[in-house]
C-alpha cells in the first residue's frame, strides 16, 4: 500500500515539475527565425521537406531547430542565435555503419531493438552516432564513437 501510494506521491510531483518549468521545446514558424538562422536553414535544406521549426534554451542560449527529410530519411540542424550551425543529426542506415560502431550499439542497447540510427556532426566533424531503441513500451537512447569507441560525455 505504502509503494502504491509512494509511486502516486512521486509521479505527482515529477508532473508538477514538468509543467512548473514548461516543455523545453517551443513550436515556432520559419517567419519567427532571426535572420542569421533563417538564412543558414535555407541554404542547408535546399531540396529537404521541411517538418518543422522549433526553439529552446540550451546551456543558457537560445538555439533553433530545423526537422526535415532528405531522400526519405531525417536531417534535424540545431542552429545558434547567430546564424552558427552547431549540430546535424542525419539517420543513417544500421547496415551502412562499420562493424565496430554496430558492434558497440548493439551492446550498449542491451538486448533492445535499435529502431533508428542517426549521425551526430558539430562542427564539420562526426562527433558520434545515437540509436533509439525499444523493449516492450520502454524507449531509450545509446550513443558510440565515430569508430564504435565509447564516448568520455554524451553528446
Amino acid at each position: 500500500m505504502n509503494t502504491a501510494r509512494n509511486i502516486v506521491l512521486a509521479a505527482l510531483t515529477l508532473s508538477a515539475t514538468l509543467a512548473a518549468h514548461g516543455s523545453s521545446d517551443k513550436r515556432i514558424t520559419a517567419s519567427q527565425l532571426p535572420a542569421p538562422v533563417l538564412a543558414i536553414a535555407q541554404n542547408e535544406t535546399k531540396g529537404a521537406i521541411i517538418k518543422g521549426y522549433a526553439t529552446e534554451v540550451e546551456n543558457g542560449a537560445r538555439v533553433y531547430e530545423v526537422e526535415t527529410v532528405v531522400a526519405g530519411h531525417t536531417r534535424d540542424l540545431q542552429i545558434a542565435s547567430d546564424g552558427t550551425l552547431n549540430e546535424i543529426e542525419e539517420e543513417v542506415q544500421f547496415d551502412s555503419l562499420s562493424e565496430p560502431v554496430r558492434t558497440s550499439l548493439m551492446a550498449k542497447a542491451k538486448g533492445a531493438r535499435i529502431v533508428k540510427v542517426e549521425s551526430l556532426t558539430k562542427g564539420g566533424k562526426l562527433v558520434a552516432y545515437e540509436a533509439a531503441t525499444v523493449r516492450g513500451t520502454r524507449h531509450g537512447e545509446v550513443q558510440t564513437g565515430p569508430s564504435g569507441e565509447t564516448l568520455s560525455h554524451e553528446e
